[in-house]
């Protein structure tokens, strides 16, 4: 008996110093169990993932910007039009070239909501609620060339525009008054839209346009009474209708020279002084429609070039023979394609049809029926 239990405690001892899967319990933490379970390839993408985030939600790297949230951002296009916004949204990407914030209720622009944004090549702010503008907000636009801020709340020209604009559009907005050397330094500006203020004559302070070259100038639904004064002798369409304006004098056209289309249509005038078509000898279209003249403007045979000319809806009773083509042949460079005289208290059948003799095909003059 005694042998047994000898040989029963030597087993047990063996037994304890021998290796054992039986080990004393101990706490394991999350990263214990995930070396039980994975390979050291799995652990090296987890922690990957820990450190940068999750696998399955990437986040872009540093190189990628970021789009503003609500925004479309896609070839250096950022569409943030039709979000409600009520400011310029932050993180823009630095390498935009269009900048789309139409159709929003912003009403104020910082001084540094573009900052950084050096690249960008055209700004759309159309139709928002903008009052306010810092002197400083377009400071870092410096190749900024096409900028459109119509249908806003705007009631001067705002400062320090981009020396490398192009284009502005700053029509439907309440400017009274441009003041002198509003565009100063802007001498790459080719077109300028600012129709539908309430801007009259007195509005354009002397100097107002002074160093622009201007191709195109749009100042359509205002309140002028009159050509306006010392706009940029460089343009070739000038585009004045629906205004107020009673008649064209002598001097009013003087500086215009290289127009090739003139819009006065949808004014008062009564009267176009003699004479005062003779500076425009470039001048390929005229658009008098609209008004309240009673007889063809003097000078049209005289312009060379002409080629439209609207006279209708107007009070003209009579046209004669020479109103239109010069007597001497050949003195016209180029024929009409247009004619416009419908709606006058004129008959047709008693006008010459020699009233028409430099007129490219019959098709082109336009008299229809007058109705009171």
């Amino acid at each position: 008996m005694l042998s047994h239990c000898s040989l029963l405690l030597l087993l047990c001892v063996v037994r304890l110093f021998s290796p054992s899967s039986a080990l004393p319990f101990e706490q394991k933490g999350f990263w214990d169990f995930a070396m039980d379970s994975m390979d050291t390839g799995g652990i090296l993408a987890m922690m990957r993932d820990e450190e940068e985030g999750s696998a399955d939600v990437g986040v872009p790297p540093p190189d990628i910007p970021m789009c503003p949230f609500g925004c479309q951002c896609h070839l250096r296009v950022v569409q943030c039009s039709d979000l409600g916004l009520t400011e310029v949204p932050k993180n823009i990407p630095r390498d935009t070239k269009f900048l789309d914030l139409q159709n929003n209720r912003i009403t104020e622009l910082k001084e540094n909501d573009f900052q950084g944004l050096t690249n960008l090549y055209g700004l759309s702010l159309r139709n928002n609620l903008i009052s306010k503008v810092h002197p400083k907000t377009f400071v870092p636009l410096k190749h900024m060339q096409k900028l459109y801020f119509s249908k806003n709340l705007l009631t001067t020209i705002p400062k320090n525009l981009p020396a490398s604009l192009v284009e502005i559009r700053i029509h439907e907005n309440r400017i009274k008054k441009v003041a002198a050397g509003a565009f100063s330094g802007l001498g790459s500006m080719n077109c300028i839209e600012m129709g539908a203020n309430p801007i009259h004559n007195s509005g354009f302070e002397p100097g107002a346009f002074k160093g622009l070259k201007l191709n195109y100038l749009r100042i359509s639904e205002a309140k002028l009474t009159g050509v306006p004064k010392d706009l940029p002798e460089s343009l070739h369409e000038l585009h004045l209708d629906h205004n107020e304006i009673q008649a064209v004098e002598l001097e009013d056209l003087k500086r215009y020279k290289n127009l090739y289309r003139l819009g006065l249509g949808y004014n008062h005038i009564r009267n176009i002084e003699n004479g005062s078509l003779a500076f425009l000898p470039r001048l390929r279209e005229l658009h008098l429609d609209n008004n309240r003249l009673t007889r063809v403007p003097q000078g049209l045979p005289d312009m060379k070039y002409l080629q439209v000319v609207y006279l209708h809806s107007n009070h003209i009773s009579q046209v004669s023979v020479d109103d239109f083509c010069p007597r001497g042949f050949g003195m016209k460079r180029t024929f009409y394609n247009g004619i416009s005289l419908f709606a006058n208290p004129v008959n047709y059948w008693e006008v010459q049809p020699a009233t028409f003799r430099c007129v490219s095909d019959r098709l082109a003059i336009q008299f229809g029926n007058y109705k009171k």
